[in-house]
């Protein structure tokens, strides 16, 4: 059943009015829906994201989203372009060079939003 229905991200944020600032101003996303509760962002054709306040914002130590992009080093460029910071890792199992990680699945790279949430960019292999 659920196969075939579309999904949205859920972001936490302790500071709506600091993150969709953010969203705007980093990532270039404009609110298509705005409440007390949250901002909700439409991205791709059917993607969306919903940012909403809360005190739990920036607990989570996961990647909490990914874009599919078919240029990482360009969306990467961009990005750093309007501010953004990407993570470098030297783990077992997990190193970027130049932010990037490379696996048999495809590249990654890591940054984080205004309130500590880990998104992520992927270029599938």
């Amino acid at each position: 059943m659920l196969e075939s229905c579309v999904t949205y991200s859920v972001l936490p944020a302790s500071d709506l009015a600091r993150a969709t600032a953010w969203y705007r101003d980093k990532l270039e996303l404009e609110p298509e829906t705005t409440s007390e509760q949250g901002v909700r962002y439409r991205t791709g054709s059917e993607s969306k994201i919903y940012v909403y306040e809360t005190a739990n914002a920036g607990t989570a130590q996961n990647t909490a989203m990914c874009w599919l992009v078919d240029d990482i080093e360009a969306a990467m460029e961009h990005l750093r372009g309007r501010g953004v910071v990407f993570a470098d890792y030297d783990f077992p199992g997990l190193k970027t060079e130049n932010g990037i990680a490379t696996d048999s699945e495809g590249r990654s790279a890591w940054f984080q939003d205004s309130e500590g949430n880990y998104l992520c960019l992927t270029q599938p292999a």
